[in-house]
This record gives structure tokens, sequence and C-alpha cells, in this order.
């Protein structure tokens, strides 16, 4: 069985018609990734540390599940755009390395990011911390912590 991209997880979840639905897609493809994107974009304790607003960077319009890097794959780098999540880095590094993340992603996955990066998810997809919540009961909101 193929994996959805996080993308298409989080529109499935969006196209559905109830809450209960929200939730049960969420829980039915729950990632280490899934949780912490919605957890960045969330919580209001975790900061990204990234400038607000668009991203200049060249979309991969390769189709989905041929020349592109997947979002679940790349979590272990989601600490590095967070306020605190690495100290060691210089701020002009952080944003490089997002530019390269998002141009090596799928674009829908990428511009997924970007709304992340800003807490926008809300904003484009009908999902909610709420739900968020009820899907991933084990979610401790609050703490300021990078999504590692």
């Amino acid at each position: 069985m193929i994996k959805l991209l996080i993308s298409e997880i989080i529109k499935k979840a969006h196209n559905a018609k109830t809450k209960q639905a929200k939730i049960k897609i969420l829980k039915e493809n729950e990632t280490p990734a899934l949780k912490k994107l919605l957890i960045w974009n969330f919580d209001s304790e975790i900061k990204s540390s990234l400038p607000e607003g668009e991203v200049p960077y060249n979309k991969n319009d390769a189709p989905i599940g041929t020349e592109h890097t997947r979002l679940d794959q790349q979590d272990r780098l989601f600490h590095n755009f967070i306020v605190g999540g690495n100290a060691d880095l210089s701020q002009t590094k952080k944003e490089v390395m997002f530019i390269q993340l998002l141009e090596g992603l799928h674009e829908s996955e990428a511009e997924l990011l970007c709304l992340v990066k800003d807490k926008q998810l809300g904003k484009k997809f009908r999902i909610t911390q709420n739900v968020v919540a009820e899907a991933f009961p084990t979610i401790i909101w609050g703490v300021n912590r990078s999504p590692k």
C-alpha cells in the first residue's frame, strides 16, 4: 500500500463532512511527521524561527510519487525552524535549509509546510486544534518545546 502524502491526508480530512470523520482520517494516517506539523501549527507556545510570509523558492512540479521528497521523511529537520530548536544554526542557514527542503518536496507538501510555518493551516483547511486534540489525545499542548 502506498502511503499518502501528508498534504493528501490534510486535504482528505479537510473534505470530510463531520468532525468524527476528520478525526478518523487523522488517526488512520498517524505518523510522527503529521503530529509534529499539527503541533507546530496549533500549539501557541511553538514559534517559527523563520520570517512570516511568502517564501521565495522554486516549486517542484514533479508528479506525486516521482521526483520529490516527502514531509513524512523530513520531520527530523523541523526542529531547525522552531525558536529554541537549534540555536547553533545561523538565521541565514535556517532560511537556506528551509528553502532547500521546500524545493525538494512535492509542491502540495511545500505549500502545506509554508502554511504551518505561519500557523495558517486552519485558514486553508477545515481542521482545528480541537479535532487534532481528539485525534491525538497524547499531545500535551502549551509546553514550549520544539516538535522533535
